[in-house]
């Protein structure tokens, strides 16, 4: 869809719809709503008083003009209570109002800024959260549907966005200049995670990690699995060796900020397909593993953003891929795994494969002296049973850098939340016979996972973060329900630690 900015007054635009909004309990609408409801003689308040428009949250009430305004439609989104209005909420009603005038048929819309205006938001910040929402939650993923109705094939093809004071227009293209990349970012994440398996192999990814390097001018390096075995990563290998796949460490690198100035290190899981290995996981567990490897797309949507919106910073990305797999070659519970730092581990469950592949990429990334670390990683069942799918666990050495995260969180809408690393959980993770042992049983797994991988990023800075939990969203009552997250993937990560980029300004 393409996004464009209108210097304008609502009432006279010309388009197939126009979008204004009222908040909840107002009998009188004001500002641009007030101008269109005075343009058609009163048609809103009718509306409002019929009981037929109340400003609900999300509410969306579409009527015709009968040629009253050069618009054909207009369509009426409710803000909700004006106390609890928020740049998520402006996120989520654009959604509504982008999907609501598709599915009716529009491909083309104009609308005002919610939330700009009586909201009391700044407005370049209301607009990227306008143009985030509709790009974000017209999303879809039908590439390998063969059959579609004629409503699903319905597209948006424009939606522009009014502003009446010419000297706003440069900010809103400042906006828009910051919300498209992100959003394209995100989705491309999501088309990623949704694809099956067989179609983004570690060889796969690398080759797109290569496009993406030569589009967006990064430099891409892909470790093979000789190269890897020079590096002495047989954590990465040992989990490598059950498939026919080959393994690909992708290492992504962009240079925005300062000549000699410390990158920051994004490090993301990229289990392309997890079965469990040899502890094989049941069928009804392995139906959604090709989810695994969210973390490595993330972090590969995170450099491609990056080097679009040229963030002042220097950030390296890595993606360890491979495959889970059982066969005759494949690592057994009980063998020892050597890692690149020299530290081994004991596998004890084969299906405990994440922190293993993060183990060898992590020791890796603190070779680059990064001034942090942030890894992403489906990693864990126990941190969906300890905070939900709704929100995304958090664990690191560093309170200031955590601390960043909750705040871009809380700009993206993305939960996070700080679990803790105290060291008695560490007894857990005690081998007999080797450093340390991949899994601390059933009792916060979640942590003792994370304390596993803190071994491996020395005095770095660094923070941990596992989404297992809201890598997706089935649209039920467990999930996070946002109108901007569709069914599917959601691409988290990306909208998340852009936030954490975009703020940076010193070593944490």
């Amino acid at each position: 869809m393409m996004v464009e900015v209108i210097q304008g007054r609502i009432e006279e635009m010309e388009d197939k719809a126009i979008v204004v909004n009222l908040f909840k309990r107002v009998k009188r609408p004001g500002g641009a709503t007030g101008a269109v409801d005075k343009a058609l003689g009163g048609m809103i308040r009718d509306l409002i008083r019929g009981g037929d428009l109340k400003g609900k949250f999300k509410e969306a009430v579409l009527f015709r003009t009968f040629r009253k305004i050069p618009a054909e439609r207009v369509l009426v989104v409710g803000l909700g209570e004006k106390e609890k209005f928020s740049l998520d909420r402006i996120r989520e009603v654009s959604a509504k109002a982008a999907r609501h005038l598709r599915d009716a048929g529009v491909d083309s819309y104009s609308t005002i800024v919610h939330g700009a205006g009586i909201g009391g938001f700044d407005l370049r910040e209301a607009s990227e959260a306008l143009v985030e929402g509709a790009l974000l939650g017209t999303y879809k993923f039908d590439r390998y549907k063969t059959e579609l109705k004629e409503e699903e094939k319905r597209e948006l093809r424009r939606m522009r966005v009014l502003v009446r004071d010419p000297a706003d227009v440069g900010r809103v293209e400042e906006a828009i200049r910051w919300a498209e990349p992100v959003s394209v970012a995100t989705n491309f994440v999501r088309d990623l995670v949704a694809s099956p398996a067989r179609d983004k192999t570690p060889t796969r990814l690398a080759e797109i990690a290569v496009e993406i390097a030569r589009e967006a001018a990064l430099k891409c390096t892909i470790i093979d699995r000789e190269e890897a075995e020079k590096l002495n990563m047989g954590a990465f290998l040992g989990v490598a060796q059950g498939s026919d796949e080959p393994p690909k460490l992708i290492v992504l690198e962009y240079r925005g900020g300062k000549k000699g100035e410390k990158p920051i290190a994004v490090v993301g899981k990229g289990i392309t397909f997890d079965s469990g290995g040899l502890s094989l996981k049941p069928a009804k567990s392995m139906e959604d593993m090709k989810e695994d490897m969210a973390g490595a797309a993330a972090t590969i949507g995170i450099l491609k953003a990056a080097a679009e919106l040229k963030l002042p910073v220097n950030l390296i990305g890595f993606a360890p891929c491979t495959e889970n797999l059982p066969s005759g070659k494949a690592t057994k519970p009980g063998d020892v795994l050597k890692t690149h730092t020299g530290k081994t581990i004991e596998v004890r469950n084969t299906d405990a494969e994440g922190r293993l592949v993060l183990a060898d990429a992590l020791g890796y990334a603190t070779g680059f002296e990064p001034q942090a670390i942030i890894d992403m990683a489906t990693l864990t069942g126990a941190c969906m049973v300890a905070l939900g799918k709704k929100t995304t666990g958090m664990m690191g050495t560093s309170e200031n850098l955590m601390e960043r995260l909750k705040a871009a969180g809380k700009r993206t809408g993305d939960y996070v939340w700080p679990l803790p690393l105290f060291e008695d959980y560490e007894e857990q993770i005690k081998s007999d016979i080797a450093d340390v042992k991949n899994t601390g049983g059933r009792y916060g797994g979640a942590i003792t996972a994370a304390l596993l991988l803190k071994k491996f990023v020395k005095d770095i800075p660094w923070v941990h973060l596992d989404i297992a939990g809201t890598v997706w969203t089935d649209g039920g009552a467990a999930d996070l329900k946002r109108e901007y997250l569709p069914k599917g993937a959601t691409g988290i990560g990306v909208r998340l630690l852009l936030q954490l980029l975009r703020d940076w300004k010193q070593s944490p």
